[in-house]
């Protein structure tokens, strides 16, 4: 990691899908590096198939990039260079959107060589450890009644004591398929063929929570603490409230509920280095925590002047005083 003191430009190295292909009004990632330029640091980009381990050192082929808000020529791309990602950067910003597959899950492994050397955000120690499904495992008092399994009978038996449930991949995201199963349903067994035929891992089962449908808190986080929410509110009878498939954004205050999950959650983040978050609830109730690449920042700031970005990075700066 570089010695020099933070009020000097910082050289940022950010793992991320192509930034060309990004949708600025929407775009996390985006709001990072154009906050970054705008406190003077230096920027390179670098997609994950460009991350190399060698004799003991990490590196990744990236381009210097010059971002600003004008869509459809929102990125300058310098000519491409080899980055030692010890000795040429201070933070590695690990932004690359899931599946959360073995390919992420390597990346981690070799972003973890950089631990005492540079900053990586978040820790990929335990963005490889935290699956956005599996650590609200931790706080089972905080979720609605939940299922992780791949035996059927014991699926079976969870639909019929909570009768309303949606069911899920472990390790999907965006929201695809999800689908809820009402009592009189008879696609359950289907459905289960389908999901064990095409994938070896456990499903998600959980309860129905009707609240879904005045909309899903999405809270950020920043080193482990509450800054602001957005309501994503889902298209129709759609369960699903991801802006991805139809959701739509809405401002909305943190009830006492959210706060308190926040209070249950936050030590467990900030001492896992996961230091941008977001979280989502449903009617007071827990049902993921994001820490790989989580969205949100955009329309927060637009509904509440709140910019988490910003206060991430001075949540980075002070990690490197």
């Amino acid at each position: 990691m570089s010695d020099l003191p933070v009020s000097k430009p910082l050289r940022i190295a950010i793992q991320m899908d192509p930034i060309e292909h990004v949708n600025i009004e929407g775009d996390s990632t985006f709001a990072m590096a154009e906050e970054a330029q705008i406190r003077g640091y230096e920027i390179f980009v670098y997609q994950v198939e460009t991350l190399s381990w060698q004799e003991g050192k990490v590196s990744a082929r990236a381009k210097p990039a010059k971002v600003q808000r004008v869509k459809g020529d929102h990125v300058s791309l310098g000519e491409e260079v080899v980055l030692d990602l010890v000795e040429d950067v201070d933070v590695v910003l690990m932004r690359q959107d899931p599946p959360f597959d073995m390919s992420y899950i390597t990346a981690a492994h070799m972003l973890e060589f950089l631990k005492g050397k540079t900053l990586v955000v978040n820790d990929p120690f335990w963005v490889r450890s935290s699956p956005e499904k599996i650590v609200p495992l931790l706080f089972p008092d905080l979720m609605p009644p939940t299922l992780v399994s791949r035996d059927v009978t014991t699926i079976k038996a969870f639909q019929v004591e909570h009768q309303d449930i949606v069911v899920k991949p472990l390790f999907g995201n965006a929201g695809a398929a999800v689908f809820r199963i009402k009592p009189e349903d008879g696609n359950l067994g289907a459905l289960l063929d389908l999901f064990f035929t095409t994938s070896r891992d456990p499903i998600m089962v959980q309860a129905f929570v009707p609240g879904v449908f005045e909309g899903d808190k999405r809270i950020i986080l920043v080193d482990g603490e509450p800054v602001g929410a957005i309501n994503r509110v889902p298209k129709g009878n759609d369960i699903r409230s991801n802006l991805a498939v139809g959701g739509t954004a809405h401002p909305v205050d943190l009830s006492e509920a959210d706060l308190a999950i926040c209070r249950a959650i936050g030590p467990t983040l900030k001492e896992r280095g996961l230091l941008f978050v977001g979280i989502d609830v449903i009617a007071g109730r827990l049902t993921e925590i994001n820490v790989t690449s989580p969205t949100g920042a955009l329309a927060l700031k637009a509904f509440s002047g709140v910019n988490a970005v910003s206060l991430m990075w001075d949540a980075i700066e002070r990690k490197l005083n």
